[in-house]
């Protein structure tokens, strides 16, 4: 035998045997936070450690250090840690192996399955949760457009392949609906949906009544309810992006949806002010505002031969404010941004989308020149509508004295019934781009022979 061989074998040998495990021990549990002494020059940030308790294991994240403690979060209850309870430094970081056995499935923030259904088998690839998005001068560009299904949306904020897209809205103003309707309705290989602080008695419902047995064969769902650790929440959203991050490596295109990253936000503050982090702008912690980023990036179009993520990420605006600081965060990274408004859901028009604040950043190249001049027209109407309404209401205004304040008056109505649709109603962009046409060539005729 070959001394070179010799010194192979024995090099596999000492790379199969088992490595000595690191452990330390817990000194103290403060609220969700447990530290831990005698991992010092081991642990890292985002190391795991599993803790030995009364009840069995618990795991938990390395989110800080000082001085020798590792300062972690558990990404389930700790009630039952002692002080003196072991913990073992496990190796690697934290990752996923999605398949495409993953579709029809629902998993937690860990991949774990949460949906009864059995064991979920493990892909042969495994995937960093955090991962950085592609190179910036490597990444191709944003593709055709796509037909969602909601009429609004189509017209006045269109989406695009690999696109981000962010709907704002105040709570209770017909968010999720509008998500579960472009859950169903947008054209995508596989969509991968997070739902992120989500109340537990809404999965369900999202699942078997929303997106329903033909959506959810197309996807995978990722669940962490309002309940459970912050560290879960946030970390269900970094799986959120791994999973879609898997599909897209494969070439499809991938829709993905999270509602929403106001929770993983929040989750987020709470693990900052858990380590000692310093509350900066209305309690929310600086790295709050340096993960947003880093998660909605990963979104979008991939390298050359790969697919893309298109993303839509709700943003639970705090107060109806749409100037909060997260929202006005996501609002500067993502490629456009749709409002939900409130005194629209108020009127009883669904989806309740604020045409004239919502911005699609992929206009106006993604529609024709007759289809912008359409949405054009359309727009200004509603506009001219908009400013006079008070004034038409207070019967101030007298008729006759602008003509297109008349004929807003008279078209903006019907233009607001066009957008008005249920989620069982699936709208036509074709259908849409010529009801509105004829509308406004009409109302061109009356005027002129008038």
């Amino acid at each position: 035998m070959r001394p070179d061989s010799s010194f192979a074998m024995a090099a596999a040998s000492l790379r199969d045997m088992p490595r000595e495990d690191r452990y330390g021990v817990v000194v103290s549990v403060r609220g969700a936070l447990i530290e831990v002494a005698g991992l010092t020059g081991a642990a890292a940030i985002g190391s795991r450690l599993r803790i030995a308790h009364d009840k069995g294991t618990l795991e938990a994240e390395v989110t800080g250090l000082e001085g020798d403690l590792c300062q972690c979060l558990p990404f389930s209850d700790p009630y039952g840690i002692a002080t003196g309870a072991r913990a073992v430094l496990a190796a690697g970081q934290f990752n996923v192996r999605p398949d495409v056995t993953w579709l029809g499935r629902m998993v937690d923030g860990l991949g774990r399955p949460v949906d009864g259904r059995g064991v979920l088998p493990s892909g042969l690839v495994a995937r960093p949760i955090r991962a950085a998005p592609p190179p910036a001068a490597e990444r191709a560009r944003v593709g055709a457009k796509l037909e969602t299904g909601v009429r609004a949306l189509d017209v006045f904020a269109p989406l695009c392949t690999g696109q981000r897209l962010g709907l704002f809205a105040g709570s209770g103003v017909g968010k999720s609906v509008l998500l579960s309707m472009l859950a169903r309705w947008t054209k995508c290989d596989v969509a991968v949906i997070g739902l992120i602080g989500e109340r537990g008695r809404e999965v369900q419902e999202f699942v078997e009544d929303d997106l329903g047995p033909e959506g959810l064969a197309r996807s995978v769902v990722v669940v962490a309810t309002s309940d459970e650790p912050a560290l879960m929440r946030r970390q269900a959203a970094w799986t959120t992006m791994a999973i879609a991050e898997h599909f897209r490596d494969q070439g499809l295109n991938v829709l993905c949806l999270m509602d929403s990253v106001t929770r993983f936000a929040m989750a987020q503050r709470e693990i900052g002010l858990a380590s000692g982090e310093p509350p900066a702008t209305k309690g929310y912690t600086p790295t709050v505002f340096a993960e947003l980023p880093r998660l909605l990036e990963r979104a979008g179009p991939g390298r050359a031969g790969q697919g893309s993520i298109t993303g839509l990420f709700t943003v639970l605006v705090d107060g109806d404010d749409h100037n909060e600081p997260v929202a006005d965060a996501v609002r500067g990274i993502l490629d456009g941004h749709v409002v939900i408004s409130r005194k629209i859901a108020e009127r009883g028009r669904y989806p309740a989308i604020d045409v004239l604040k919502s911005v699609s950043r992929t206009l106006p190249h993604c529609h024709d020149a007759a289809e912008n001049e359409t949405r054009l027209a359309a727009r200004r109407m509603l506009s001219t509508f908009g400013d006079m309404e008070e004034m038409v209401q207070l019967g101030v205004y007298k008729p006759g004295s602008n003509p297109d304040v008349d004929t807003a008056i008279r078209l903006a109505p019907t233009i607001e019934g066009l957008l008005k649709q249920g989620k069982q109603d699936r709208g036509r962009a074709d259908e849409i781009f010529a009801d509105l046409n004829a509308l406004i060539q009409g109302a061109s005729t009356l005027v002129e022979a008038a």
